[in-house]
């Protein structure tokens, strides 16, 4: 499988977990995200995570966060947290609707 193939079926399943996980209507998740204990109140989008270090995730809010390997959401999904869950972001970016 050829690296554009690979990165283009990548972002589709991530777009098919993002429709699967969010709500019909758009809207921020409810709650607090923290990342490195800078609160995000309500959050929706994408964050940058740290560029030297891995960062905290606290996700106190409603919704699943996607941690991306890229900045700008860009590359592929590393892992979830889960709400309530905290947890080491390993990637450069993070995803909340």
């Amino acid at each position: 499988m050829t690296r554009r193939a690979a990165k283009v079926l990548g972002a589709c399943a991530a777009a098919a977990v993002l429709t699967l996980t969010s709500p019909g209507t758009a809207q921020a998740a409810q709650g607090v995200l923290f990342i490195d204990r800078a609160p995000q109140q309500d959050p929706s989008g994408c964050y940058p995570l740290g560029d030297f270090a891995p960062s905290e995730v606290a996700n106190f809010t409603d919704e699943v966060a996607f941690v991306w390997s890229g900045p700008n959401c860009d590359g592929r999904v590393t892992h979830a947290i889960l709400p309530g869950q905290v947890a080491i972001g390993h990637g450069r970016s993070l995803f909340i609707t």
